[in-house]
């Protein structure tokens, strides 16, 4: 991945938006090599990502940000300015399910995933040794059905003391506290089957088999107290028939969860998803 400077920027929609943030950017001597528009007409809002060449600016990410302000504030804007040369920590979070997390890690050892990978948390000892094959530290935290709160309190220091930029649940199959949601609001993500509300609990690829059900999906989204139900980042679905058994259901569904969980993250570590109340929008 080339070096670039990313300006987000979110605000009231108005005229001259455009021309003030590009006029600055050439001001500084930026040349701007990918910008994405979009306005809200419902919501009256304006979100914008512009990716800037550096070397033509010969200012740090933060001497630029420091001119910018002046700007975000005319607008009311809600923006920030990030260096790409910085890499986003991400934790991953996992169970008993690998699919995904064997699927993020090899994409981050192949380069595909632009990030760094602080340590892996999981609430069971099974994936030890996949994960410190790759060099990786792994901490197992035991979740007690009956009192979880201790449990969740070692996860919130061990993340902390990672400088996480980034949580992902890769299959973790605990709901996360209300503190750790507020907390990482925008950036505790998840992956989930396609079939909530409908079939709920265990063994909901057999559950779906059983009433005939003609599509696989999966959503990726970002984490909140209302279960399931965070800002969608991304979707995808693969159509099945009759003719396919149950296990044939799970290793769809499971190839369908990892692709979308991966282009999700690589959009969130890409700056490419903007919130803006339970919605996002995705420059993808």
């Amino acid at each position: 991945m080339s070096h670039a400077y990313r300006l987000v920027v979110s605000c009231p929609d108005q005229v001259g938006i455009v021309a003030r943030v590009s006029t600055f950017i050439a001001e500084q001597g930026g040349w701007i090599t990918e910008a994405n528009q979009h306005s809200d007409l419902g919501a009256g809002r304006f979100f914008m990502r512009y990716e800037i060449n550096p070397e033509t600016i010969g200012l740090s990410a933060a001497e630029l940000g420091k001119r910018f302000a002046p700007i975000g504030e005319e607008f009311g804007m809600q923006w920030r300015v990030h260096d790409t040369a910085a890499k986003k920590r991400v934790v991953l979070m996992v169970s008993k399910d690998s699919h995904c997390l064997v699927d993020l890690l090899h994409r981050w050892q192949s380069g595909d995933l632009d990030c760094e990978i602080p340590c892996v948390i999981s609430n069971h000892d099974d994936m030890r040794s996949l994960v410190e094959w790759h060099g990786i530290p792994f901490h197992h935290v035991p979740v007690d059905k009956n009192d979880k709160a201790p449990a969740f309190a070692e996860v919130e220091r061990l993340v902390e003391e990672s400088r996480a930029d980034c949580i992902v649940l890769a299959r973790y199959m605990q709901i996360i506290p209300p503190s750790l949601c507020e907390r990482y609001a925008g950036r505790l993500i998840n992956i989930h089957h396609s079939f909530l509300p409908s079939f709920v609990g265990a063994k909901p690829y057999h559950q779906a088999f059983g009433r005939g059900v003609k599509l696989i999906g999966a959503t990726c989204h970002y984490v909140t107290e209302e279960l399931d139900a965070g800002p969608i980042i991304e979707q995808d679905i693969h159509r099945v028939t009759h003719c396919h058994t149950a296990e044939e259901l799970v290793r769809i569904g499971r190839d369908v969860e990892q692709k979308v969980l991966a282009r999700g993250l690589r959009w969130h570590l890409q700056d490419r998803v903007l919130i803006h109340g339970n919605k996002t929008i995705v420059f993808a």
